[in-house]
């Protein structure tokens, strides 16, 4: 018997800014969630105190507090987890930036296994101003983790979501002529997504909505960018080719309030 599945994603920005403030139950009441991707956390589980019975808790935490982390939240227990991107699939030192940070301590995927699929969560380490993280993440990063991907695709269908701190095309950002060449918007940041899609993952929101324009989901905390829609689609929700006629619907929600990031979702039938 198949089932309808609503998954979201949300770089949250912080999450216990969020129970205090009230916004991350907020989004709970009004979308109702069967699983919840988060980025971004920011904390580790015993520093956060919440209570949400109807979910299972899967947690992988950077090493230094207060930093990067992901989240999922399930109302269906997932089989397996695996916390970050395995040692079979990384050399020793495979993700040591030029600066010796190591973003496999960072606390960036998480992975749960269900009947049906394998569900990734994926926070990609951001450039930096000075592009300094560039050679990390178009070197290392990008096809280290779109290989993990491509491994699990062999047992189970993937979908992966998360933030990617990349706009892959023009018409994902509301300034692209000025943005050029800037961390987000670099050559080689966007080529990654140009890999992924090639491998044969799916660009679930551009599948549904097509050349739609003015689809962001971050914003800057400058300029009334979010009041006037001034942004970039940075979250997304990839999809394996075999599961393009499972996917119902694929949408961004700018009216959720609580971070500088708003949540990304897909309907799947499965």
């Amino acid at each position: 018997m198949k089932q309808t599945l609503s998954i979201f994603s949300w770089n949250i920005n912080g999450i216990r800014a969020g129970i205090r403030k009230g916004t991350f139950d907020t989004f709970l009441q009004i979308h109702d969630p069967d699983i919840i991707c988060l980025q971004e956390t920011k904390a580790h589980k015993g520093q956060v105190d919440i209570d949400f019975p109807q979910y299972t808790e899967y947690w992988y935490s950077a090493e230094k507090k207060g930093y990067s982390g992901v989240a999922i939240f399930s109302k269906t227990p997932a089989l397996a987890i695996i916390e970050g991107i395995p040692s079979e699939i990384l050399g020793k030192g495979d993700l040591v930036d030029d600066h010796g940070r190591d973003a496999g301590t960072e606390g960036r995927v998480i992975a749960a296994e269900y009947e049906k699929f394998f569900l990734v969560n994926v926070y990609t380490p951001n450039a930096k101003d000075s592009l300094e993280r560039i050679p990390l993440r178009h070197k290392k990063w990008d096809p280290l983790f779109l290989h993990y991907c491509k491994t699990l695709e062999q047992k189970k269908p993937v979908l992966f979501v998360g933030d990617l701190n990349v706009a892959h095309h023009e018409i994902d950002l509301a300034r692209p002529k000025e943005n050029i060449g800037k961390k987000g918007f670099t050559r080689e940041e966007r080529e990654g997504i140009d890999n992924i899609i090639a491998s044969g993952f799916i660009d679930t929101l551009r599948f549904k909505k097509g050349n739609m324009p003015n689809l962001y989901t971050w914003w800057s905390h400058w300029g009334g960018a979010r009041e006037r829609n001034v942004g970039w689609r940075i979250d997304y929700v990839f999809a394996s080719h075999i599961l393009k006629k499972n996917i119902v619907s694929a949408d961004i929600h700018p009216e959720i309030l609580g971070s500088d990031h708003c949540p990304v979702s897909v309907t799947v039938t499965l």
